[in-house]
């Protein structure tokens, strides 16, 4: 019998019971299960960062986990169900929690892959397809013979100096570019330092990959890159004629924003580049991003980079209930 409760704290045993459902369903799948925000919050001690966490169990195995945050007005969650337990009712047991607990708002919930099982549990529960996050991917090196750099040299304004972030010093600056340039976006324009400063306390957290870009010593813009130590998707590629990714490290184009007084001077795909070209020269062999389904600027540049689609996240969204 499958018992659900909400952790008001986490404990030790609590994250590594989580975090062993998550390799799991990370081995099965092909993908990391949840977001890294869910990653990050899952720390000893009271629940908070805005993130609760629900988990189902069978006897005391945890078989079911899911994460809810989001603002008064519209829940966010992500949930993931144990391989070995899955077809057992004990998808829909979470999503029924999580609509007791978020009624009367809207609740959106995120699968990470798009596959038939999850459109199947969210068409169940009256869930409506919203949104589609695409994981992009390059190679880092040329497949031509005889041509090493496929990567083009980045036009960079006489004015702009490109100079690595400095920790102390450049947080403000960047929190204020990147909720600008972000405005529009339901998670990144809403960062905040505690935000930043999480991240900058990961191991993967190097602010020689991390760029911005300024001009009289204004911040115009930046790209902040990341590299995993092991592909986090490493099989499952979008079409048969696409590489499956390899084991081992991969980079990752993790955030390129601009200011509104850069827009459209082609900094963004400058400052792209300059990232690219970093990964590639610190011996990285591939590179991934994730980038909305319906930002067809985006989209376009990074297709005009060489990037080709891997996989897709989609978020299912069911109305506020009154």
């Amino acid at each position: 019998m499958t018992s659900l409760s909400w952790l008001r704290a986490l404990d030790v045993a609590d994250i590594a019971a989580i975090t062993d459902l998550l390799a799991a369903a990370e081995r099965a799948d092909g993908n990391g299960g949840v977001s890294e925000d869910v990653r990050l919050a899952l720390r000893p001690g009271p629940v908070g960062g805005g993130v609760e966490h629900l988990v189902a169990r069978a006897g005391s195995a945890v078989v079911g986990y899911a994460a809810l945050g989001g603002t008064a007005t519209e829940r966010q969650a992500e949930l993931v169900v144990h391989p070995d337990h899955r077809r057992r009712g004990v998808g829909t047991a979470l999503v029924h929690a999580l609509f007791a607990t978020t009624s009367p708002v809207s609740l959106n919930i995120w699968a990470h892959g798009d596959t038939p099982a999850a459109a199947a549990l969210a068409a169940r529960n009256g869930f409506d397809r919203e949104r589609v996050l695409l994981q992009l991917r390059r190679p880092l090196a040329s497949a031509r013979p005889g041509d090493p750099d496929d990567l083009p040299r980045p036009i960079i304004p006489a004015d702009v100096t490109i100079r690595a972030f400095e920790v102390g010093v450049d947080e403000e600056a960047w929190l204020a570019v990147n909720a600008e340039a972000f405005a529009d976006h339901p998670e990144q324009g809403r960062w905040t330092l505690d935000d930043l400063r999480a991240r900058e306390g990961e191991s993967w957290f190097d602010p020689a990959g991390f760029f911005l870009a300024e001009r009289n010593g204004a911040l115009l813009g930046f790209h902040w890159t990341k590299v995993h130590p092991q592909d986090p998707v490493p099989e499952h590629p979008a079409a048969p004629d696409q590489p499956a990714g390899q084991p081992g490290p991969i980079g990752e184009v993790y955030v390129v924003g601009v200011a509104s007084a850069a827009a459209g001077t082609g900094l963004g795909a400058a400052l792209t580049i300059v990232g690219l070209r970093h990964l590639r020269d610190i011996g990285l062999a591939s590179v991934m991003l994730y980038v909305d389904e319906d930002n067809a600027r985006a989209v376009r540049l990074y297709t005009r980079l060489g990037f080709h689609r891997h996989a897709a996240d989609v978020s299912y969204r069911h109305p506020a209930r009154g």
